[in-house]
């Protein structure tokens, strides 16, 4: 990890709160980051990665002597939307990431080693870089026992599971009671760390905006953005694809800052947009990940982190 990151995420913050004073002509101030969204939703972890075998980190009771296999490197880092989890990190592989209990993250430390690593490999710092909505300044590294370097996430060393065999699996969630999949931020990921609006990888459309709750976030192609935000969606329309509420610019993960802001509409209630495009929830969408409204109509889309309306035809 070089430390130039942190100096380059800090000048990019104060480059992106400058531009939203001027940005679609529109409110210039934020709200504050406990402004909420109007769709609700809820979920229970309970039942991911319940196995505890006896010896406390997850391995089946067998104790190896062997030399644990080389780590493959992490590669890029994205950010994965799981139902009950909400945004959970993986590596390029799209293998889950975890955290340890026992571990510290100020100063950054590893208390995993021997058999434990063998079971939960430490992720190599070597080669890891930042996807969409992962802060570059929350990627470090600590150097093991064992003189290898460890990434961090917001100080917590990194770490896969043996168990996870396939992209998206998570089943060291909550092994031993001190085991947990990471969220992008270090923190432990659930539906409630996910900020107001962040970016997750949708497998049959790439990179999508999503809210506080994991729910996919549209835009109309009927609504304006320019000279200033225009929403067109109104009465039954407002009904079926509820508006997003005011976010604070602070409270978002991999969205363009140009353009993110509310403005004001017809009926005095405030909406937020992406690049001065409105966004909306969908009520078709039943759980986080899904993404029933897809094209609706041929004018309903699912929002790029740049604002564009993922796959619509050219206009």
């Amino acid at each position: 990890m070089k430390t130039s990151w942190r100096t380059a995420a800090l000048v990019a913050t104060a480059a992106s709160v400058l531009a939203l004073t001027t940005a679609c002509g529109q409110d210039s101030a934020t709200p504050p980051a406990a402004a909420a969204q109007n769709v609700g939703a809820s979920a229970s972890a309970a039942g991911i990665g319940t196995g505890i075998a006896g010896n406390g980190y997850g391995a089946d009771g067998a104790q190896s002597s062997a030399s644990p296999t080389p780590a493959a490197p992490a590669g890029k880092l994205t950010v994965a939307t799981n139902p009950q989890l909400g945004n959970v990190l993986t590596d390029g592989s799209g293998l889950t990431l975890y955290r340890f209990d026992k571990d510290t993250a100020e100063p950054p430390k590893s208390s995993c080693d021997g058999d434990c690593a063998t079971t939960w490999p430490p992720v190599p710092a070597d080669d890891a870089n930042a996807g969409a909505g992962i802060d570059k300044a929350k990627l470090g590294e600590v150097t093991r026992a064992d003189g290898t370097k460890q990434l961090t996430i917001g100080g917590w060393p990194a770490y896969r599971y043996a168990k996870d065999l396939n992209s998206g699996d998570v089943n060291g969630q909550g092994v031993g009671g001190k085991w947990f999949a990471l969220a992008p931020n270090g923190k432990k990921a659930s539906l409630a760390s996910l900020p107001g609006l962040s970016v997750r990888k949708d497998p049959k459309l790439g990179d999508i905006v999503v809210d506080k709750n994991g729910r996919t976030v549209y835009r109309f192609l009927k609504d304006k953005a320019w000279p200033k935000s225009v929403s067109n969606c109104t009465g039954a329309c407002l009904e079926k694809w509820p508006a997003v509420g005011p976010v604070s610019a602070d409270d978002t993960q991999g969205v363009k800052k140009k353009g993110l802001m509310p403005f004001t509409r017809p009926d005095g209630v405030k909406q937020m947009s992406v690049n001065c495009w409105p966004i909306y929830t969908f009520t078709g969408d039943k759980a986080p990940g899904d993404t029933n409204g897809q094209g609706v109509g041929g004018t309903w889309y699912a929002v790029s982190p740049e604002g564009k309306p993922i796959g619509a035809p050219a206009q």
